[in-house]
């Protein structure tokens, strides 16, 4: 068990030199790589700019047709090297509400990293959309494209972070302390609140520990022993860095690491979990289900862990019945299907931002 007590005097280890810890390029163009690159008050305009376009489009007589068109007569490239059914419906339905065209490019539509380079395509594209939303196998591949292009390129998914997952998942949190038509609380509400995560050492993972304990919330993680569930160290000197960046009006929340789900549910506000076995980790299905033996998610664990009595859950979907139980998935506690919804709101507010100029 490995506990952090957060704070702004870690030691810094140079790991991030793996890692380009950069919000723009070389050329100066912005990108979203992982929330590590936002500060906490960019965090929270995107979230409040979310929330403002649901309540637009949900809850005025215009709807929609009452959004700023920020992406009119822009085209955004939508490239996807792995299959998605929520991120892409709510990057295509973002840009066609933002007034843009999207372009869906799939493995069969582009050459990316296989009969072209990656500083070929980012080059290429870039020089005829107006912004890239990637979503890639290795972090390396929306590195590559972010460090080449001439425009702005949101990571959709990669290896190593899933950002606007995270942002999904704040924004379903705070919604639980207001009604949706009206203005969304601020993340010093979730300030002292406790996340349980109980699954894999994944992307998701990585950018909630990147993230939480800036936004003082706690996290605490249960994942299996073994080498394939191990912290990336990466992304830890990331989370050390970004606590220690912290400006002392935030006060940081606590982190702690086990392999003990019980453990890690215990006072825990939220329980969340992810799929066992990610695209591409198919071959190794029955070590996995074997290595995740007593981490699924039930009211039992909850209840013997010592959740909070009204502890919520989340998961980004698609769900296996192995990871959570029907109970549990399907019950007043989960809140996975608003949270598959906010998908589209918290990118359709990075869309506006970077791919709009429009400030937050």
């Amino acid at each position: 068990m490995l506990l952090v007590r957060a704070c702004r005097t870690f030691p810094h280890k140079p790991l991030l030199s793996q890692v380009r810890a950069l919000s723009t390029n070389k050329s100066g163009v912005p990108n979203l790589l992982t929330l590590a690159h936002l500060s906490v008050n960019e965090i929270e305009g995107v979230l409040q700019r979310a929330a403002q376009f649901k309540r637009t489009a949900k809850h005025t007589a215009m709807g929609v047709c009452d959004l700023e068109r920020s992406l009119e007569r822009k085209t955004i490239a939508i490239i996807f090297s792995k299959r998605s059914t929520r991120t892409r419906v709510a990057s295509e339905s973002s840009v066609a509400a933002l007034g843009g065209h999207g372009m869906f490019l799939a493995p069969s539509d582009i050459q990316l990293g296989v009969n072209e380079s990656l500083l070929d395509t980012a080059r290429v594209v870039g020089s005829m959309v107006d912004g890239i939303m990637a979503r890639v196998g290795g972090h390396h591949e929306v590195e590559g494209l972010a460090s080449e292009s001439a425009v702005p390129v949101i990571n959709a998914l990669s290896s190593r972070f899933h950002p606007t997952q995270i942002l999904a998942d704040l924004l379903t949190m705070l919604e639980l302390d207001g009604a949706a038509h009206r203005a969304l609380p601020s993340l010093q509400h979730l300030a002292g609140k406790k996340v349980a995560w109980v699954g894999d050492s994944n992307n998701i993972l990585n950018d909630m520990i990147v993230t939480y304990p800036r936004l003082g919330l706690h996290l605490s993680i249960a994942a299996p022993q073994g080498p394939a569930y191990e912290r990336d160290p990466v992304v830890w000197d990331l989370m050390k860095k970004g606590l220690a960046d912290l400006s002392s009006e935030h006060t940081p929340g606590q982190i702690e690491w086990s392999h003990d789900p019980q453990r890690a549910v215990r006072d825990a506000d939220f329980i969340v979990t992810d799929t066992w076995i990610s695209m591409g980790d198919e071959a190794q299905k029955d070590q996995r289900l074997r290595d995740f033996q007593g981490f699924q998610v039930t009211e039992d664990l909850a209840r013997r862990g010592g959740a909070k009595p009204d502890w919520k859950f989340l998961h980004c979907l698609p769900r296996k019945a192995e990871e959570v139980s029907d109970e549990v998935f399907y019950g007043p506690r989960s809140l996975v299907f608003p949270e598959a919804e906010n998908r589209k709101w918290t990118i359709m507010a990075c869309f506006d931002w970077l791919f709009g100029g429009r400030a937050l």
